[in-house]
C-alpha cells in the first residue's frame, strides 16, 4: 500500500470544499436575486452542511496532524491559519443563524441580507485561506519538511 501524502489529501479536500463553496455562493445569489425559493434554500442548506461538517473536520486534521510539525521550524503561519479556523467557525454561526431565521420567516428580507452577507464572508475567507495553503504553505513545507515527519503526519490521519 502506498504511504499516504497528507498534503495531497489536504489539497484534494480543498479541491471539493472549492466546489461546495461555489455552490453556496451561487444558491445565495440566487436568492439574493430572486428572492425566496426552496430549491436554492435547500442547496444552501445542503452546501453549508458540507462545510460545517466537512470543513470543520478537515481543519482539524490539519491542526493536529501537520501544523504541529510545521511549528518545529516556524509558527507565524500556523497562528494565522488556525485564526482563519476560528473566525470561520464564528462566522458559520452566522450562517447557520440566517439559515434558521429564513427557515422560520421565509419572506424576511432582514434575514436572507445577513444570510448572504455570511455567505459572501465564508466564501471569501475560505477562499483566501485555501489559496494560502495550496499556493504558499504547502509547496514551502514540501521543500523543508522530512519524509519521517510526512509520515508522521500521515500516521496522525489513520
Amino acid at each position: 500500500m502506498a504511504a499516504l501524502d497528507p498534503i495531497a489529501l489536504f489539497m484534494k479536500e480543498h479541491d471539493e470544499a472549492l466546489v461546495y463553496l461555489q455552490r453556496l455562493k451561487k444558491a445565495s445569489q440566487d436568492l439574493r436575486k430572486n428572492d425566496f425559493s426552496d430549491k436554492a434554500f435547500n442547496q444552501l442548506i445542503k452546501a453549508s452542511s458540507f462545510v460545517d461538517q466537512e470543513v470543520r473536520e478537515h481543519n482539524r486534521k490539519e491542526e493536529n496532524a501537520l501544523f504541529p510539525i510545521i511549528e518545529r521550524y516556524v509558527e507565524g503561519p500556523t497562528a494565522v491559519l488556525r485564526d482563519d479556523h476560528i473566525r470561520l467557525g464564528k462566522v458559520y454561526k452566522k450562517l447557520r443563524h440566517g439559515i434558521s431565521a429564513l427557515d422560520e420567516s421565509r419572506d424576511d428580507e432582514i434575514a436572507l441580507i445577513e444570510l448572504c452577507e455570511a455567505v459572501d464572508e465564508i466564501v471569501t475567507l475560505m477562499v483566501n485561506h485555501i489559496h494560502t495553503e495550496n499556493q504558499i504553505l504547502f509547496p514551502l513545507v514540501r521543500k523543508f519538511i522530512t519524509k519521517k515527519e510526512l509520515r508522521e503526519a500521515a500516521q496522525k490521519l489513520l
